[in-house]
């Protein structure tokens, strides 16, 4: 563990999704303690997109930006919000220059799989379809997200290739969940790492598929065929449940012919990004914002 990490361990308990309404509240005390992001420099709007259920979205538009990301929160498809993602959005558009639309998809277990899904998916398309009114190209639209967020990013990406869909320019995908069997090595053997747990990856999985079957739009490292998929800066925490299911989905993309850049961030576990005071920190954020930004240059 990093050494500038260890001291907030006590700040991360692991969450119990079993009571969804407790878990939503312990995450978004732990938001609040976050500092605040510098947002002198940019638009925030607040919209919603009609859909079948109308999805509220949060603009943060720097001044001369050209490109944008759809951005999707963590939590476990249990919790999380435009108020807890609100620090690492304002972040990632200070960073990066893009705006950042950031998205409050339905919950899980109230809201399980698609409707997520459903909700980021209408979002693509409305985001495609208002570019000019949002000052984007369209030709330079990205998707993310963080954790179970980066997961439905890929799910979407998968949807979009095979429903030509509006193209999706980049995919940034920080600790993606992609994976329901739990069979990686890092699943089995890390059972009690910080804030996620074996048994708290469990409780999302099952809280999100209900009594459905996993599909690739569920859990993307199911797909059998990953060509024609936007390129991919993925991210991984050394001691995170999901490390190696990210590992994997990086080099099967690699063997499809997409274009992936990974790093895998030692010392670091799921979520620590959050800790803005180590220095680690400091470079993971630095270098999701360059990665996006290089993605959407012209």
């Amino acid at each position: 563990m990093d050494p500038e990490l260890e001291p907030f361990l006590p700040l991360f308990p692991p969450v119990d999704l079993t009571d969804p309404p407790t878990a939503r509240k312990h995450l978004a005390e732990l938001a609040a303690a976050i500092p605040a992001p510098d947002t002198m420099h940019m638009e925030i709007e607040n919209r919603t997109v009609p859909a079948d259920f109308d999805v509220p979205i949060r603009i943060y538009r720097p001044h001369a930006a050209h490109g944008a990301i759809i951005w999707l929160h963590g939590g476990g498809f249990v919790m999380g919000d435009l108020d807890t993602e609100h620090p690492r959005a304002g972040l990632l558009a200070n960073g990066s220059g893009a705006t950042v639309i950031a998205v409050d998809y339905r919950l899980a277990p109230e809201n399980p799989f698609p409707a997520a899904h459903d909700d980021i998916y209408a979002v693509l398309n409305w985001t495609a379809e208002h570019a000019a009114e949002l000052g984007i190209d369209p030709a330079r639209i990205a998707i993310g997200g963080h954790s179970s967020g980066a997961g439905l990013a890929a799910a979407v990406a998968l949807r979009a290739r095979d429903q030509q869909g509006p193209p999706i320019r980049f995919q940034l995908l920080n600790q993606p969940g992609l994976d329901d069997r739990q069979q990686t090595w890092s699943q089995r053997n890390f059972t009690d790492t910080p804030f996620v747990t074996r048994d708290k990856v469990t409780q999302m999985w099952g809280h999100y598929l209900g009594s459905q079957p996993a599909t690739p739009y569920a859990a993307p490292a199911r797909a059998t065929d990953l060509s024609g998929l936007p390129p991919a800066y993925i991210a991984t925490a050394e001691f995170c449940p999901n490390r190696d299911e990210d590992i994997d989905y990086a080099l099967r993309l690699l063997q499809a012919g997409v274009s992936v850049e990974l790093h895998q961030w030692s010392g670091t576990f799921h979520g620590s990004q959050a800790i803005l005071s180590a220095e680690v920190s400091q470079r993971q954020n630095a270098e999701l914002a360059a990665a996006l930004r290089r993605a959407l240059a012209a």
